[in-house]
């Protein structure tokens, strides 16, 4: 992301791109497509608006060993591990019609990898690492995670494993995650740079960013910057939880305290409850009745607001006759606080723009779900009961204000898009003092 903002600040034309994704988060592009929050947040880091050539193929956990293949943003098939690798072949070759449609558009393309490029056993089913560099002859950055420990090894490991090709194209190494004095690693880069034969880029400290976490292990480094607290927010998070950048401006508040709820507690010392999105609702669902979270949201007196598949909850009933959302065709009994039922069909609802909810005449937001509501499709308001299919709606200013301001008079509320931008500036920068930027542009002009 940071490199992204870089180069476009250096007047590049930049577009961001990772071959194969596996997260549950996920955004819809202008072409209203479907690829991963990471490479929209890497877009938008460069300026440019997110496409689906920036993450060709995307795999979302369906539960039950299986995964959720996504092709050039469109849902392809649900299959097994061993299915999706006897169908590499055809996914390298999307790969590598997008990668080569962005190298013509962009000036630079900034191709992510995934885990380590030298594991062996798996180099013929590799698309994020390997197959890219090898089949484009990129110039190729190694990062080292210091955080870790053991960064020497795993950089020494690395380049004698490597293709000879990759080793050939190797620029420089990246050591990620420093803590602590940096001036306690100066003889550290001296070793990469002298016995190992590569130069060191930068070393990085680590920083952690409070937005469009990956995937959900990222949930444990959110930073809440609390201030005086007006507001108290309970997070349900169930197993299945997606799309959680929903919670970010939240996270980002200083004046609203979250929490996120994934066992039983009650509920009402909270001044409000959201739903989350989820990509098992069915199964989440049964979870918050064995969990008695269930019953305690039908009894709180509380606003509660339902997000997408938090949002399908709220509903009498759920029904996915075709296992469109689950492993077999089922049926579950939702809360019953929304006088409507949901029925899981194709085609998947992908869309981005404006939208026209809870009197509001333009709400920013994108939608991504195959779950239909014949009352109340688009979004649901009656007392302090509240939902919507759209994701990104807290982060209109206004609407998220009003609807807080509701809660507790005293929020003085903030705006987020220009606390978005300046982190991310922000970001880059400290980025930029770290590297050298200079080295890198030379080697990609060569």
């Amino acid at each position: 992301m940071a490199l992204c903002r870089i180069l476009a600040d250096r007047g590049l034309s930049v577009a961001p791109f990772k071959a194969q994704n596996v997260s549950n988060n996920s955004a819809v592009t202008v072409e209203n497509r479907e690829i991963a929050r990471a490479q929209c947040l890497q877009a938008e880091a460069a300026r440019v608006l997110p496409s689906y050539l920036f993450n060709p193929v995307l795999l979302k956990s369906h539960g039950q060993g299986l995964v959720q293949v996504i092709v050039n943003g469109l849902v392809a098939t649900h299959q097994g591990v061993a299915d999706y690798y006897a169908n590499i072949d055809a996914l390298k070759l999307e790969v590598r019609r997008a990668f080569a449609c962005l190298q013509k558009q962009y000036d630079v393309v900034i191709a992510e990898g995934a885990g380590s490029p030298v594991e062996l056993n798996l180099l013929q089913q590799d698309l994020a690492n390997t197959f890219i560099a090898s089949h484009f002859d990129t110039a190729n950055i190694l990062v080292a995670d210091i955080e870790r420990g053991g960064v020497f090894a795993s950089i020494y490991g690395t380049l004698e494993l490597l293709a000879p090709q990759l080793r050939d194209n190797l620029i420089g190494v990246v050591v990620n995650k420093f803590r602590g004095d940096r001036r306690f690693f100066y003889e550290g880069e001296k070793i990469i740079a002298q016995r190992f034969g590569v130069p060191v880029l930068g070393v990085l400290p680590y920083m952690p960013l409070n937005f469009d976490l990956e995937d959900s292990q990222s949930l444990n480094h959110y930073q809440q910057r609390l201030g005086a607290i007006k507001i108290r927010i309970a997070v349900i998070a169930y197993p299945g939880l997606s799309n959680y950048n929903d919670l970010d401006v939240f996270m980002a508040d200083e004046e609203v305290y979250v929490e996120m709820v994934n066992y039983y507690r009650p509920l009402d010392s909270f001044d409000m409850v959201v739903l989350p999105g989820s990509k098992t609702v069915l199964r989440d669902l049964q979870w918050l009745k064995t969990q008695g979270l269930y019953q305690e949201i039908l009894t709180l007196q509380k606003p509660i607001f339902g997000l997408c598949g938090g949002y399908q909850m709220l509903c009498r009933e759920l029904h996915d006759p075709d296992a469109l959302e689950h492993d077999v065709a089922s049926y579950a009994s939702g809360l019953g606080l929304i006088d409507d039922d949901v029925v899981y069909q194709q085609p998947k609802i992908l869309a981005r723009g404006s939208y026209e909810l809870f009197s509001y005449s333009a709400l920013s937001g994108y939608e991504i779900h195959c779950g239909r509501l014949n009352r109340y499709p688009l979004f649901y308001q009656a007392g302090a009961i509240a939902g919507t299919h759209v994701h990104g709606v807290f982060d209109n200013d206004e609407f998220r204000n009003d609807y807080l301001r509701a809660i507790n008079p005293q929020y003085q509320g903030y705006c987020y898009t220009v606390y978005r931008e300046q982190a991310i500036q922000a970001f880059a920068d400290s980025v930029r003092q770290e590297l050298d930027i200079e080295g890198i542009l030379t080697a990609l002009s060569q």
